[in-house]
């Protein structure tokens, strides 16, 4: 094969690895091109291509994680991964590390771990890469690696809950949390949510956002109820769609323009943990974006004159008669 060829067939597993790392799809996919522009200008024949494209592709995440990890301190509000609609990387082997480490929350979950216990952490646990390859990725002795990786496991799983309900029976849950949404029935909802579920949106400041999370079965189902009931008069749809490996949606405006995406968290029958990605900037590679701030003004007019048109109308007072 030539090599163009060699890495177009190994793109899906560098992309994959990339975003795993960063937790950014526009990231990740900046850092495999600036793994093309190095193995294209390379006249060194490697023993393995995979693995020479794999360390290098690590290598350059790891670099601007170091420095992404900067900005996140600084970030506005809840900090949440880009939205991945569909995971390019497939291998039946190892297909359930595959899809549990692509969840939100195993990747916010890798954001506790040093870039370089994440790297170690995904190579390894998520990959299968031996520790000699894992090594040669990261600069680092096998033995060294070893104990990021301990170190990596204790993280991971002191704060993971494994959200590994049935395809089937998590499909049938989100088919009836989108109906209830679409409904605006509380109660049905309700019944669907578990006790202390949460919802949280990440609008980094740049688009309107929950002042913090909501909290509880009865709060957060009246709250998407009231929410979707005034989007949807002025023409904002959603389309259920898997994001990150779970069930969820994406919102549109009017023209089709992306407003945000939903994502759901379940466990044991019930959802745990709803949310909403609508920052702008982690949203174009979904498809355009919606004005979110447009959105909100035109939902709060909306609401202002259907009080206007339910307000009785104004009684004329009669003074005392004498």
């Amino acid at each position: 094969m030539s090599k163009v060829e060699e890495f177009e067939e190994l793109r899906p597993l560098l992309f994959s690895i990339a975003y795993r790392i960063l937790g950014s799809v526009s990231e990740a996919e900046d850092a495999v091109q600036e793994t093309w522009l190095r193995f294209d200008g390379s006249a060194t024949q490697p023993t393995s291509t995979k693995a020479l494209l794999s360390a290098t592709v690590t290598r350059i995440s790891i670099d601007v994680l170091r420095s992404a990890r900067v900005r996140r301190e600084e970030y506005v509000g809840p900090w949440f991964p880009e939205p991945l609609l569909s995971d390019p990387y497939q291998d039946p082997a190892r297909s359930v590390e595959l899809a549990d480490s692509v969840s939100m929350a195993a990747l916010l979950l890798l954001e506790r771990l040093s870039p370089l216990e994440r790297a170690v952490f995904v190579l390894r646990e998520v990959f299968g890469f031996g520790f000699d390859e894992v090594a040669a990725a990261v600069g680092r002795s096998e033995a060294a690696c070893r104990q990021l990786l301990v170190r990596a496991r204790r993280h991971m799983e002191a704060g993971r809950p494994r959200f590994e309900a049935v395809r089937k029976e998590r499909e049938e849950l989100a088919s009836r949390f989108f109906g209830a949404l679409r409904e605006g029935d509380v109660a049905s909802l309700q019944e669907l949510l578990a006790a202390d579920v949460s919802m949280v949106g990440d609008g980094g400041g740049k688009a309107p956002q929950l002042a913090r999370a909501v909290i509880g079965a009865k709060n957060v189902a009246r709250l998407l109820a009231s929410i979707f009931l005034q989007m949807a008069r002025i023409d904002v749809t959603f389309e259920p769609h898997e994001i990150n490996g779970q069930p969820g949606a994406i919102f549109r405006d009017r023209d089709g323009k992306v407003l945000h995406t939903l994502v759901l968290d379940v466990l044991d029958g019930q959802i745990q943990t709803i949310r909403s990605v609508i920052n702008p900037d982690k949203l174009g590679h979904v498809g355009p974006v919606a004005d979110a701030w447009a959105i909100d003004r035109e939902v709060r007019q909306a609401r202002k004159d259907l009080d206007a048109t339910n307000r009785p109308e104004d009684l004329v007072v009669e003074g005392p008669r004498h």
